[in-house]
């Protein structure tokens, strides 16, 4: 339908925390889902929450096949959540680069549980239990951060591991946010 600008990082939108869905199979919800859609693939994204487009509503998108900003990502399936509960399954943490749409140009190294449960809703109010490992679960985790308000670069245990992607990776091809 629409693609919409994307906030950036010192837009105090993405700072509040986001509000429950309370009615799904509405107009609104599939309009907002499919201007996240239309607008995460326009940018190459791995996924997008609704803060980032200036809804202030427990809604992410994520699904990665053949991404030029993540190109060694393994596959992630297309996943509407909404009001999502993350339940880590055991205490391994890794530490892996990730950018964002809302601070683009950007990487850092963050810190994520490698393997994790997921649940919440689709937009029919169908209920989702996925339990998953690795990217998957790092994409996951960025997205409902954004429902915290939380940004990446919070979650940084080392800003000397943040920084502008061409100079974190010079001469490699990774696109630009």
């Amino acid at each position: 339908m629409a693609i919409r600008p994307v906030l950036r990082m010192g837009d105090p939108r993405l700072l509040e925390k986001s509000s429950s869905v309370k009615k799904f199979r509405t107009a609104a919800l599939k309009e907002l889902i499919t201007d996240m859609r239309d607008t995460m693939a326009s940018l190459n994204g791995a996924g997008l929450a609704a803060p980032q487009i200036g809804v202030n509503l427990q809604v992410v998108i994520f699904g990665i096949e053949g991404n030029v900003r993540y190109p060694d990502a393994e596959e992630v399936p297309f996943t509407i959540l909404i009001n999502p509960t993350l339940t880590p399954v055991n205490k391994e943490i890794e530490e892996g680069w990730e950018g964002c749409l809302s601070v683009p140009g950007m990487r850092g190294l963050v810190p994520r549980f490698v393997n994790l449960r997921y649940q919440g809703f689709d937009e029919k109010g169908k209920a989702i239990d996925r339990t998953v490992s690795d990217f998957h679960a790092r994409v996951v985790q960025h997205e409902c951060d954004h429902l915290a308000g939380i940004l990446y670069p919070m979650r940084i245990r080392d800003l000397r591991n943040f920084g502008f992607t061409a100079e974190l990776f010079p001469g490699e091809d990774i696109a630009d946010d």
